[in-house]
């Protein structure tokens, strides 16, 4: 919640901006801490949702570890204080440069996406005189529920080896020298709220553990990815965290000795952050008022690239309940964060928040129509 004595100094300070609740990034790292310790579970945080500086730097301080999809979050993330040893490299166009980077900075693993990855991967380690980490990343043809540009596991995504194809990747893998098989991945999407869907992603990591198991394959990790989604309806709930562990725990049956790593991203930085704006101006349309704000689709864009959903609030408008469309000043009619909502009376110089953008916010800002980048303000500045 943004307490009173919050919205007064907002009032001083220029928009739009992005403000990070510190005490709530804490409080959901804490819990995420102490789940994990009590599961046993091994956390790598996924960089793409929030790759500010001193966030990372936060989250590091908890002994966590990374999920990276690019050289230059692997770099941030050591820059932040992560431990290479804990760094996992994911993503499905790794380029060469990358790659070489990675083994040059010894990395935990890399989680691997097709055959060819993996020939260019025990190459490039070649060249190095080094052995590295890999997992396959396995599609489990697993339908996430949730919006299709975020769903990844099932058969017409770009993401994964299909299971089809790893009778071959294995036998490739006894040719190659330079690559140690160390474990199984997924990803099945993002935003994730029906539990019953981890739950079929469990019952999937039992079967492929008794099919390698029934070729003498010995896998220490199994990384069950991320997904985990956040309450947008109610910004200042924490994730369930317990019940999403307590439901690993369960269903999946572990082989003595093997680890279970996660990759959470939004579930930990989703709600601590908030896009502060000013209404520009209202506008009256043939069937609704427009209340323009000088936060646009270039700050957050989660809600033009997906019809996502952001709670809005008035932080400074106690008045009777209107119906606005929310929109920006973006030369683009996708420039719209909410349709027909009901605010408090909103008139020029209110203050709005877009909540539950800690996710996919910041890190996705733009430049476009030549506009400024927001401002960064965390909560123990003001």
């Amino acid at each position: 919640m943004i307490d009173n004595k919050t919205i007064e100094k907002f009032r001083d300070l220029p928009t739009p901006f992005y403000y990070y609740d510190l005490d709530m990034l804490n409080v959901t790292l804490n819990t995420l801490k102490n789940e994990s310790i009590n599961s046993g579970y091994k956390i790598h945080y996924a960089v793409k949702a929030n790759a500010n500086p001193r966030i990372l730097k936060i989250i590091s301080s908890y002994g966590f570890g990374a999920d990276c999809v690019s050289w230059n979050e692997i770099a941030a993330a050591m820059e932040a204080g992560f431990n290479p040893e804990e760094i996992v490299f994911a993503g499905v166009g790794k380029t060469d440069k990358e790659i070489e980077a990675a083994i040059g900075a010894d990395i935990f693993c890399f989680n691997c996406e097709s055959l060819q990855e993996i020939e260019v991967i025990n190459h490039l380690a070649s060249l190095q005189n080094k052995t590295v980490n890999i997992a396959l990343r396995i599609n489990p043809l697993i339908e996430a529920h949730t919006h299709k540009y975020i769903t990844t596991g099932i058969e017409a995504s770009k993401f994964g080896i299909h299971t089809w194809e790893l009778d071959d990747i294995l036998r490739s893998l006894r040719e190659m020298q330079n690559v140690n098989l160390t474990g199984i991945h997924f990803h099945i999407g993002s935003q994730i709220t029906r539990m019953s869907v981890f739950q079929s992603l469990c019952a999937h990591i039992n079967e492929l553990q008794e099919w390698f198991a029934s070729r003498n394959i010995y896998l220490k990790v199994i990384n069950v990815g991320g997904g985990l989604g956040i309450d947008y309806e109610d910004p200042d709930k924490n994730p369930q965290f317990a019940e999403y562990f307590n439901l690993i725990n369960e269903f999946v049956d572990l082989k003595p000795g093997q680890e279970i790593h996660l990759e959470p991203g939004r579930s930990v930085v989703g709600q601590c952050g908030s896009l502060i704006s000013r209404v520009l101006y209202i506008k009256n349309g043939s069937n609704t008022q427009f209340a323009i704000i000088d936060a646009g689709m270039t700050d957050l864009i989660r809600p033009a690239l997906y019809q996502a959903y952001h709670k809005i609030e008035n932080l400074t408008s106690k008045g009777h309940l209107y119906r606005y469309d929310v929109v920006g000043p973006v030369c683009e009619s996708a420039d719209t964060f909410a349709k027909f909502i009901e605010l408090p009376e909103a008139r020029r110089g209110d203050i709005f928040a877009i909540r539950s953008a800690g996710a996919y916010g910041e890190v996705m800002a733009s430049r476009y129509n030549m506009r400024d980048l927001p401002r960064i303000v965390f909560s123990d500045e003001i």
